[in-house]
């Protein structure tokens, strides 16, 4: 994470989506789309007369949007589709979120939306299922408190072929370990040209590409901004350029968090520092180094991470990262520059010093994990607690063990008081629901992997 702070996207001026479509006459389609809890963008199609109504009279869509398993079907234990006349919620354009979408052609843009409660304008208060709101409800409290979360994302994601089906990395070659390899990046220079230059037209702060260890596996670098909403947004952003613009080219993109059994997870990583009026990094001291605001939230991230583990490890592919010496902490311990634990904390001048969450899996819902993140750091910063001591990097393990299995973390997400503090007991409700419906799909298949080995032998 850069210690500058990304400058505001130049499209966030005070013009409306219907004045960017004035400015250009060429686009003749919209896709407006929100995010549900797997983070997967849902929405629709509109031709350009339909989209020129929607600063000014929103777009219906169902609430049950929300409440979809991974295969998008209804999670009827959510409690927002059977049994309620499935009603609509009202979404309105996120501000200065619409840009071109150049992979559906020159005639194509995107606008993000967000939902408020039924029947209420823009500026109403966002529906309880929506992630995006849960987000700006955590952010809330820190405004309320005169604070200003600033926050960067590390995105890491395996570009593949398929080979009978079966994802393989582009040059067939799964041996590699291109740790900071700049001949991996060569070899895809004119898609990662592409993906910055799209990402820098939608004002995206994109300003690194790194190749990390898997045969394939790659990660972009956010600066960071003084707007997590923002940030959360610039990561789905970033997942749809990656995506389409990989596809363009021939190649699969994803960003599951283990593709390959035997190679690197990728993760999602999270920094953030806190801003007071002044601008004042609250988490350092004046001379740069941790602050005691900084142990607080520390401490708080501590106490909260195993029982919000499935807002960092939310689907059946999450927990095949968490393996020791993975470099995925399966523990809640801290350390100063230790990226063997689940929180490092960096330690550097006023304005640098911060903490880098290291849990999330790539495959997170933005919204979702940071709100975990920042409202587990709200609530330590009011408890006022201290952490235990820093884990020692040559021995890491200390701290609480996190529940690495997906059964375990949906048990603790359920019974936290924590987990309903920070999110709401409805949304709880209506994640756990979801992610419970999509476990249950998992245990009733059976692979040949597990006919392989019993069918003959018991």
């Amino acid at each position: 994470m850069n210690s500058a702070i990304a400058p505001a996207s130049p499209s966030l001026a005070d013009a409306s989506f219907a004045d960017w479509l004035d400015a250009h006459p060429e686009v003749t389609r919209v896709e407006a789309f929100l995010v549900d809890v797997n983070g997967a963008p849902r929405g629709k199609w509109m031709v350009r007369d339909k989209a020129l109504g929607l600063a000014a009279k929103g777009l219906p869509m169902p609430l049950s949007i929300f409440a979809l398993d991974a295969w998008g079907c209804d999670v009827p234990e959510a409690g927002l589709a059977f049994g309620t006349g499935d009603p609509d919620g009202l979404c309105w354009p996120v501000a200065g979120r619409w840009s071109k979408a150049p992979w559906l052609g020159e005639d194509s843009a995107q606008v993000f939306l967000e939902m408020v409660g039924r029947d209420e304008g823009p500026d109403g208060t966002p529906a309880q299922a929506d992630p995006r709101g849960v987000l700006k409800a955590v952010l809330a409290r820190y405004a309320a408190r005169g604070l200003t979360p600033v926050v960067a994302t590390e995105l890491e994601f395996y570009l593949y072929r398929l080979d009978q089906g079966l994802p393989v990395p582009p040059d067939g070659n799964m041996a590699r370990n291109d740790t900071l390899s700049t001949s991996a990046l060569t070899a895809h220079v004119a898609l990662f040209d592409q993906i910055m230059e799209v990402a820098h037209a939608m004002g995206i702060p994109a300003d690194a590409v790194v190749s990390e260890a898997g045969p394939g596996q790659y990660e972009l670098n956010l600066l960071h901004r003084a707007d997590a909403l923002a940030a959360a947004d610039d990561t789905v952003l970033m997942k749809r350029i990656v995506r389409a613009l990989a596809a363009a080219q021939g190649l699969g993109a994803t960003f599951m968090a283990k593709p390959y059994g035997d190679c690197s997870g990728s993760g999602m990583h999270i920094h953030a520092s806190l801003q007071d009026a002044s601008g004042a990094n609250v988490l350092a001291r004046p001379e740069g180094g941790p602050s005691d605001a900084l142990f607080h939230a520390v401490a708080g991230l501590l106490a909260a991470m195993p029982e919000t583990m499935l807002a960092f490890a939310p689907n059946y592919n999450s927990f095949r990262r968490f393996r020791p010496d993975a470099h995925a902490p399966t523990s809640a311990g801290w350390g100063i520059d230790d990226r063997s634990a689940a929180i490092r904390v960096i330690a550097g001048d006023a304005k640098a010093t911060r903490i880098e969450h290291r849990i999330s899996g790539a495959d997170v819902n933005p919204y979702i994990a940071m709100a975990a993140m920042l409202g587990a750091m709200m609530q330590g910063i009011e408890e006022g607690a201290m952490p235990p001591p820093a884990q020692d990097p040559m021995q890491p393990g200390a701290g609480a063990p996190l529940p690495v299995e997906w059964g375990a973390a949906m048990a603790a997400f359920a019974a936290s008081e924590r987990a309903a503090e920070m999110f709401g007991a409805r949304f709880c409700a209506i994640y756990l629901a979801c992610k419970q419906q999509d476990r249950a799909m998992f245990l009733r298949q059976i692979d040949r992997f597990e006919y392989d080995t019993y069918l003959g032998l018991l």
